[in-house]
């Protein structure tokens, strides 16, 4: 049995590892002794597990080393495990960080403006199969070993990387040594909290890294989206293969679903309509033509599941919002794995100014209005603090309480998550953070219920956002829009500057442009979308 002084000071570490989870993490794990079978009396049952040690052998010497395993849970992330591998005869070391649930249903991407020293120690993990950039300077860190750091070490490890082997590198090869030195000096910058802002990407198809968030972050600074892999991402995730030919049942002509119209708020007629059939024979896709999408019908195609590849259904519906557009609402639905999404299309042309809704929201009926955010729609709700990034969310069609709530729950999950009822975050998540997320979901549920007054800002750069008028066509009071130009970078960012769709007098596509004296921009408030410019220090 260990010595009683030992246990006690395997305790302080991992108390201590609560109040500052990053600093000199590896020297604990590597500190950690194995728990005894039989602990003191008066350990808690919530005491932080102590790291297990494996006899394993060393790679680089062939003598029989120790692999030590440490399982703890990330805040506002879930739970990974740290091994730590060292030697004691040849001196080698090695770590890495593995997670230790199940690849998740669609992959992340995480962006981060690096706009203050306070963002340096952001904490960062890096799954084996992730791809981390450092978008400003162009610089990629490919898929490898799985790392727990933060922003400041992943520039460090850049940095370090960079500058091996440049003195003899400088001798040898002078014109490589200088085109290598002109990442060093930026990059070198940047670790002394000199060189700001800069972004950061880790992109995942398994959906196992992350990058901290913080309840002071504003849109733009910091984004998370999510997407369904590639069957090639699948594939290297050994998910299975899923070749075309099990996406093809062999018939040329489309098959029948049986879909439901509403004829009447009494009651549904049943309808008979064919299946969209998916498949690369030219045959087969001469059957579209005779397929008509028609409104309040419901329409299957098949497709693989995104999180386990087995064949699924994606069903559609095309419907009618009164005074705005047709949309398609669309959802996958696997029942191998139980696979669920939902998303929202809008239809029609591109519009040629962006749309700003503005909706004060003063009792509980306002909440009960239907309300559509696109994926390309930025939302901010400036007295509860709620700010929303385009592609965030996806997009959504149901009503100003069901927004909130989604947007409640998913936050909620990432910060506290699901299966955390007492709220806690983790053992590593500091009490000042845990109350700035605690006032942050008090206000939200505040709006919720409806007990508080505020505005919710809906910004749209290809105006394809709604917000119900009870009163159509008469005005609402508590409705506001107005349009404004958009500016070259966003439409950059949207594809529009690409879109060649007016024939020239040469023969040639062109991109179409508008006369701002013509008929249609009378009358219409126009401005530049402003863009998003990071604060000087975090407030």
């Amino acid at each position: 049995m260990a010595d009683s002084d030992e246990i006690d000071r395997d305790r302080a570490d991992a108390r201590e590892t609560r109040e500052s989870p990053f600093a000199t993490l590896q020297k604990r794990v590597a500190g950690l002794k194995v728990q005894d079978d039989d602990p003191p009396p008066n350990v808690e049952e919530d005491e932080p597990k102590v790291v297990d040690r494996i006899e394993s052998l060393c790679i680089n010497c062939e003598e029989n080393g120790e692999t030590r395993l440490f399982l703890t849970k990330i805040p506002y992330f879930r739970e990974i495990i740290i091994m730590s591998f060292s030697c004691d005869h040849c001196g080698f070391e090695n770590t890495d960080v593995q997670s230790a649930g199940q690849i998740q249903e669609r992959g992340a991407k995480y962006t981060l403006t690096v706009t203050h020293v306070d963002d340096m120690e952001r904490q960062i993990v890096k799954s084996d199969i992730a791809v981390l950039r450092l978008e400003t300077l162009d610089i990629e860190v490919p898929a490898g070993r799985g790392r727990l750091t933060n922003v400041e070490g992943v520039v460090c490890d850049i940095l370090k990387d960079l500058e091996t082997g440049q003195r003899q590198r400088k001798k040898d090869h002078p014109d490589l040594w200088q085109k290598i030195d002109d990442l060093v000096q930026p990059l070198l910058k940047m670790a002394l909290n000199q060189n700001f802002p800069f972004k950061i990407t880790l992109d995942d198809p398994s959906g196992n890294s992350w990058i901290e968030p913080s309840s002071k972050d504003k849109a733009g600074k910091y984004q998370k989206s999510e997407y369904p892999r590639t069957l090639e991402q699948n594939a290297a995730l050994g998910l299975g293969e899923a070749p075309s030919s099990t996406l093809d049942n062999g018939n040329s002509q489309p098959e029948v679903l049986r879909s439901e119209k509403p004829s009447s708020l009494s009651g549904l007629t049943a309808h008979v309509v064919p299946q969209i059939p998916t498949t690369s024979n030219p045959t087969e896709q001469d059957a579209l033509e005779d397929v008509d999408i028609l409104e309040g019908h419901s329409y299957s195609l098949p497709t693989p599941c995104p999180g386990c590849t087995k064949p699924a259904h994606l069903n559609l519906q095309l419907i009618n919002i009164p005074f705005f557009k047709q949309v398609v609402v669309s959802a996958v639905m696997c029942t191998e794995c139980n696979y669920r999404a939902s998303d929202v299309k809008t239809g029609g042309e591109i519009p040629r100014l962006g749309k700003r809704i503005y909706l004060d929201v003063r009792d509980p009926l306002d909440l009960r209005r239907d309300i559509l955010k696109s994926e390309t729609c930025y939302l901010k709700i400036e007295e509860i603090d709620v700010e929303v990034a385009p592609g965030t969310m996806g997009g959504r069609f149901t009503t100003v309480e069901g927004l909130l709530t989604q947007i409640r729950d998913d936050t909620k999950g990432t910060v506290f998550d699901t299966d955390d009822v007492e709220a806690r975050g983790g053992d590593s998540m500091t009490e000042p953070k845990r109350q700035a997320w605690t006032r942050f979901f008090d206000k939200l549920d505040m709006a919720i219920k409806g007990e508080l007054q505020y505005t919710i800002l809906l910004e749209d750069p290809l105006a394809n956002s709604y917000v119900q008028n009870p009163w159509a066509p008469e005005p609402d009071e508590r409705l506001r829009e107005e349009e404004y130009k958009r500016s070259q970078e966003v439409e950059d960012d949207l594809g529009l500057s690409d879109m060649k769709t007016q024939m020239g007098d040469g023969g040639e596509y062109e991109r179409e442009t508008f006369d701002e004296s013509d008929g249609k921009g009378k009358g219409k408030a126009v401005e530049r979308l402003p863009k998003y410019e990071p604060p000087d220090e975090e407030l």
